[in-house]
């Protein structure tokens, strides 16, 4: 197993579930037709990939593609859809990374309906191994729609968790705790808007969080900056894409913040 595979292996392992399962999110916003674009930004401030964000809505169900392409020509592509009924609930997710700038590839399904979780590798003599395994998952699994809950959360609520299937093997479920961290005024299409700040913080338990400090292999805090609006909108997103490597800053082109 080369090294990269072996830390992200570790730090997913390590991040367990202890939490109760959390309630589920209620609709505050009706998700609509949209189309954005987003450029992601290295920690020093360079512009290493452009995005495209899309969202379809049938009924009451939402699917939403957010895609990024690298300087590089790595991609990071995520389809998730999920449905809108009082309460939000996962369909499904796809989620794929490869390209040099991802140190572990990953093509990874959740069928949340079925609990069919499907991953997708190629072994270093180009076969392709496809694993699937079925899941008892938890009504609050969030792969790919975690901003989404946080459009719909107050800027003041009190911490919640969620469910994540991890890429890992087959898939394993972690636990999410998510904090609201302020505000800050931000300018949009020329309008001043104020901005919800959350921290998403992996949870690590007892010895085995005191190992990842030790190691060096505790997972980043991930940070979402919300605008809040009629029609609020997740604005900047900052953390380790997949969980793992350096800190990336996704962030919806034209938004600024004041100092």
């Amino acid at each position: 197993m080369r090294r990269s595979d072996f830390l992200v292996v570790v730090v997913w392992t390590m991040t367990v579930g202890t939490a109760a399962l959390a309630e589920p999110i209620a609709v505050r916003h009706i998700q609509r037709p949209m189309y954005r674009f987003m450029v992601a930004r290295s920690e020093d401030g360079r512009a290493i990939a452009s995005g495209e964000f899309s969202q379809v809505v049938q009924g009451d169900e939402v699917t939403m593609r957010l895609t990024y392409k690298f300087v590089d020509g790595s991609i990071d592509d995520e389809t998730t859809t999920y449905r809108q009924q009082r309460t939000f609930r996962l369909v499904r997710n796809h989620h794929i990374e490869q390209g040099p700038f991802f140190a572990r590839p990953i093509d990874f399904t959740v069928e949340a309906a079925t609990g069919i979780v499907t991953s997708r590798t190629i072994d270093k003599n180009g076969r392709i191994h496809v694993e699937s395994k079925h899941m008892d998952l938890p009504d609050d699994v969030a792969n790919g729609f975690v901003g989404t809950l946080l459009l719909n959360v107050p800027h003041n609520t009190t911490p919640f968790r969620v469910g994540m299937l991890a890429p890992v093997g087959s898939g394993r479920l972690i636990r999410l705790l998510i904090s609201p961290e302020g505000e800050q005024t931000a300018h949009f299409a020329g309008q001043t808007l104020k901005a919800a700040v959350f921290r998403i913080h992996p949870e690590l338990g007892g010895i085995l969080g005191v190992i990842a400090k030790l190691l060096g292999l505790q997972p980043k805090d991930v940070m979402v900056w919300v605008l809040e609006s009629e029609e609020p909108a997740v604005a900047v997103v900052v953390g380790q894409l997949g969980g793992y490597g350096p800190v990336v800053s996704s962030d919806l082109v034209g938004i600024s913040f004041e100092k």
